[in-house]
């Protein structure tokens, strides 16, 4: 009897062990870049509740009665943002050295393709789209993409995105779309999005983009930054660390607890220390008293801007007398993205703010004018070809990437 108790027991713990095994495998990461054991100091995705968002911030709140209290709070949100992604001390700023492509022309607007080093050998893909027949300096709007990657669905290429940027530069704007890392033609050569430093180096992509959008002679007192999801998400950071950037719209991404989910939002340690806490408002907030736009919408985790998040920041610029400069464009009925109706609400706050021509995205009843707008194929807007290869020195995997 012992015996056979004996054997049960060892089956059991076999068991038991070979489960334990397997609910790791299934847990573990599969990318060697990802962290195995995630560090505690990381907000990810719904980090809290919805409820613990709204104490968060009600707490917040207390602590900055005065603009000089909020001034005080944003820098130490900025000092975080650029520690927790490693850029507390910025790398030499490299030559951009950029690859421009011919000049494609269409109705009121034409694109070039672009590719320019960040770092040594590492290149921003992207396309260039600026009013025809401009003249002098134009207002810049620098425009990140989300997390699209289904193929005939893929970040800047979408047709809707392709739509925002042609409708941009109509108005008057230049207007600069580029990949996330790991995205488009870089994707294809060997570059990955899911990496552990990806965030380091999106960041400082999107500042570098910034700097290219002034090299190409955009209006450095007017330059706008937008894009929806995991690009409302670079939208707000770079509003956050660099005052450059006079006119913010994030789309379908500001929330007190969601502090999404991928480790090009939060997979560094952006928001928290052992003594120190934020989330994307207060990062959002930053931009006061700059006018700043947020778009929402009432299938994600914005569903509540109007009764939290908005109250919040309206409160921040309030602090400054500047209550009219940010605004909450609410869709409780649209779901994710930069759809049609967000596109609606973008544009008139960029145009007022950035001193752009809204009559050239509208139609005479007043809906937006895309019909003349030609929605190119992928592979027309990668910057490398035959006539411009990818250079000799260009980098082909992240873990080549050099800090200097």
């Amino acid at each position: 009897m012992k015996a056979k108790l004996s054997r049960k027991i060892k089956y059991l713990l076999g068991i038991g062990v070979v489960g334990l095994l397997l609910s790791f495998t299934l847990i573990a990461p599969t990318d060697k870049k990802q962290v195995k054991n995630p560090d505690p100091m990381l907000c990810v995705g719904k980090h809290w509740t919805e409820a613990e968002g709204k104490v968060f911030l009600e707490k917040e709140r207390q602590a900055y009665t005065t603009s000089e209290a909020w001034k005080k709070r944003a820098k130490q949100i900025r000092k975080q943002i650029l520690k927790g992604a490693g850029l507390g001390k910025y790398p030499k700023k490299c030559a951009l050295n950029p690859i421009i492509g011919d000049k494609r022309v269409y109705d009121g607007y034409q694109v070039r393709n672009i590719a320019f080093e960040s770092l040594p050998g590492v290149y921003v893909t992207g396309s260039l789209y600026t009013p025809t027949n401009a003249k002098g300096m134009l207002p810049g709007i620098l425009s990140p993409h989300g997390h699209w990657s289904q193929p005939g669905d893929v970040g800047r290429y979408r047709p809707d995105a392709q739509k925002r940027f042609a409708a941009m530069a109509r108005m008057g704007a230049m207007v600069f779309a580029y990949d996330m890392v790991g995205y488009g033609q870089m994707a294809e050569y060997g570059w990955v999005h899911k990496h552990a430093n990806v965030l380091k180096l999106q960041l400082w992509n999107s500042i570098r983009g910034l700097d290219f959008l002034l090299s190409m002679g955009a209006d450095p007192r007017k330059i706008g930054i937008t894009g929806a999801s995991g690009g409302g998400t670079q939208s707000f950071l770079l509003t956050a660390i660099d005052d450059r950037v006079s006119v913010s719209v994030p789309v379908v991404m500001v929330a007190a607890h969601f502090f999404g989910g991928c480790v090009c939002e939060s997979g560094m340690p952006i928001h928290k220390t052992s003594d120190f806490q934020t989330n994307n408002v207060e990062i959002a907030a930053c931009a006061a008293p700059r006018p700043l736009l947020l778009i929402s919408d009432g299938d994600d985790w914005t569903k509540n801007n109007p009764e939290l998040e908005f109250p919040h920041l309206q409160y921040i610029y309030e602090l400054f007398g500047k209550p009219n400069l940010v605004a909450n464009a609410h869709l409780p009925n649209d779901k994710h993205g930069y759809d049609y109706n967000k596109r609606a609400a973008a544009y008139p706050f960029l145009a007022k703010h950035l001193g752009l021509d809204l009559t050239m995205a509208l139609n005479g009843d007043g809906s937006l004018n895309e019909k003349v707008i030609v929605i190119e194929d992928q592979k027309a807007l990668y910057p490398f070809d035959d006539k411009h290869p990818f250079p000799a020195n260009g980098i082909r995997k992240n873990d080549d990437v050099v800090w200097e």
